[in-house]
């Protein structure tokens, strides 16, 4: 352990060593399955639901581009007049994120997403289990978050992605994930007394509904233990599909889309924020 002056931050080395080893095995791990991940899933049509992944596969040496965007203004602040003349918050600043991901090899898939904060989360998934082989999907899930940039402190996580779809009608998640070094400023002698939390442990739940041959209803919600400041993630969407392309208005009481902003929770239960996720296949 050493202490970090950004933001009173605690730099966790042997986690990160940890984590990214994790990572470069999962992304070295070889698969066994010969599903086509190249066609399209009614049930599942997108990596994530609004800030929590899913189970889809990016095939072998194909890609995906995403961009997150929540903006900053509470939908409750002021009057409606108010809001209106913000145009329901579009008006105000936003965090924005931009993510790329890869298919490495069958089943294996990596990625990064960095947001106008800087912080940048490297993440690799594996594809352990296939619905069909099993009643249920099983994804291993890796990831390390680096604020400034990467250059300062690092939050390493693990954890897997369980889920089942039901035909072409949608899918349901669960997610338990640990997230390591989450409280950005621990006091140092009561967090080696293990007297404050330095982690967190999440159970991501989530849902997709098709209403439409296009259209889908979204919704997800991140409980937490251990370090859990502010009010757990929820957030509800409306998303339509068109070819490649995904296209998301969610409404949000964060503005989490890295693993360690998710542990981090929400502002408070009474504000939401506006936002909206596009996302582009490139097969």
């Amino acid at each position: 352990m050493r202490y970090d002056f950004f933001e009173g931050a605690i730099v966790n080395r042997p986690s990160f060593r940890l984590a990214t080893a994790f990572i470069f095995v999962l992304a070295l791990t070889a698969p066994a399955h010969a599903q086509d991940d190249a066609a399209l899933r009614l049930a599942e049509p997108d990596f994530n639901l609004i800030s929590l992944p899913t189970a889809l596969r990016v095939p072998a040496g194909k890609s995906a581009f995403r961009v997150t965007h929540r903006f900053s203004r509470p939908l409750g602040q002021g009057d409606f007049g108010d809001l209106v003349d913000d145009l329901f918050g579009i008006d105000s600043g936003a965090q924005i994120g931009l993510e790329v991901r890869f298919g490495l090899a069958k089943n294996t898939q990596v990625g990064l997403h960095r947001t106008n904060d800087r912080d940048i989360m490297l993440f690799a998934q594996y594809g352990a289990i296939r619905q069909g082989d099993a009643p249920l999907d099983l994804s291993v899930i890796a990831s390390i978050d680096g604020t400034n940039n990467f250059k300062d402190s690092y939050t390493p996580s693990i954890g897997a992605v369980i889920s089942r779809t039901f035909g072409e009608i949608g899918a349901v998640y669960v997610q338990p994930m640990w997230v390591n070094n989450s409280n950005p400023n621990p006091k140092d002698l009561f967090a080696l007394l293990g007297q404050e939390d330095n982690n967190t442990i999440m159970i991501g739940l989530g849902a997709r509904v098709r209403i439409r041959p296009t259209v889908y209803l979204v919704g997800e919600v991140a409980p937490r233990t251990g370090y859990t400041p502010g009010t757990h993630h929820g957030s509800f969407a409306i998303e339509k599909r068109a070819g490649g392309h995904t296209f998301q208005l969610n409404f949000s009481n964060s503005y989490a889309t890295t693993r360690r902003q998710l542990a981090l929770g929400g502002r408070s239960n009474d504000d939401w924020y506006l936002g909206f996720n596009i996302s582009r296949k490139f097969f």
